[in-house]
């Protein structure tokens, strides 16, 4: 495999104090072995070896890659479904609540088939969406006849135009971390707020599952995200961490993934999927999921 991107230093706070912590299967396409490396002076974590951005594509071609089908096949792909109309819900009040506003301007990146979109301009919001994979924006517009754009159209984009820009578990696909998030910065308006969604490798889910946590996702998600790397990250590009919020629907998700990696059953990963909630319970940085509001720091 040609074009494989390796770190000599830490890409978030570039350190090159590193050390080789798990060795990951891709379980969804090509059952290719990847590296993770943890950074000991932030925290962050990253896959090592990963395709560049021209080469990666390949690893998305799976009729089980949720966010860009709508497959209903098997037990977990269903509950995912289920689940998604509450978590619309609940996304669209944190947007509301993170913005301090009814209506507005949003960015939506990582769109997929135009679910949130939708959602968000049915709520009278003023919406665009960015989205790489054609057929997933094809799709959104016949269904939904929402505006979704190829994601480099990013670059294009008026600036100190959104009240809120939205990336749903996409920060983790994101090859050129910093010059994207200097692009985001460039694209708020004055108090807009930026909300990340992305797993959390410091859950409990993660450390029972370790090299089968379903959220690693070798090589799709480049990234792994503790609280405390992503308030760096944020640090070193302007911006800041202002609220954390858990999102209590991904344990389970996590777990039941986790378990079919590991030809385990259902019962045991409603069990760490709640173990995981209950420790995150007392302490919300260490849910499955976590999302981060963010706001420019001048």
């Amino acid at each position: 495999m040609n074009h494989l991107v390796n770190y000599s230093c830490c890409p978030v706070c570039k350190s090159e104090s590193l050390k080789e912590v798990l060795s990951v299967k891709d379980f969804t396409v090509s059952n290719e072995l990847f590296q993770i490396v943890e950074c000991n002076d932030c925290s962050f974590r990253f896959t090592q070896g990963i395709p560049c951005e021209t080469a990666i594509g390949r690893y998305y071609k799976s009729s089980s890659y949720i966010s860009h089908s709508n497959t209903k096949t098997g037990l977990v792909n269903r509950l995912y479904h289920a689940a998604r109309y509450f978590t619309m819900v609940v996304k669209e009040s944190l947007v509301k609540n993170a913005t301090k506003k009814r209506v507005g301007m949003m960015l939506d990146i990582g769109s997929g088939t135009g679910t949130f979109v939708h959602k968000m301009a049915v709520a009278g919001w003023n919406v665009v969406g960015l989205e790489p994979d054609a057929d997933a924006r094809a799709f959104a517009v016949k269904k939904y006849n929402c505006d979704i754009y190829p994601a480099e159209d990013l670059y294009r984009l008026p600036e100190s135009n959104y009240d809120a820009i939205t990336m749903w578990h996409v920060l983790e696909h994101v090859h050129s971390l910093d010059e994207y998030l200097v692009q985001l910065k460039k694209l708020l308006a004055p108090k807009g707020k930026i909300i990340i969604a992305v797993p959390n490798y410091t859950s409990l889910d993660a450390e029972i599952y370790k090299e089968y946590w379903a959220a690693y996702d070798v090589p799709r998600h480049l990234y792994h995200f503790s609280p405390a790397s992503m308030r760096k990250l944020m640090e070193r590009n302007g911006l800041k961490v202002i609220s954390i919020k858990p999102m209590w629907l991904d344990s389970f998700y996590i777990s039941m993934l986790s378990e079919k990696y590991k030809n385990g059953n259902i019962i045991k990963a409603v069990w760490n999927g709640f173990r995981s909630n209950l420790r995150a319970f007392f302490n919300k940085e260490k849910c499955s999921s976590l999302v981060y509001i963010i706001e420019s720091a001048g």
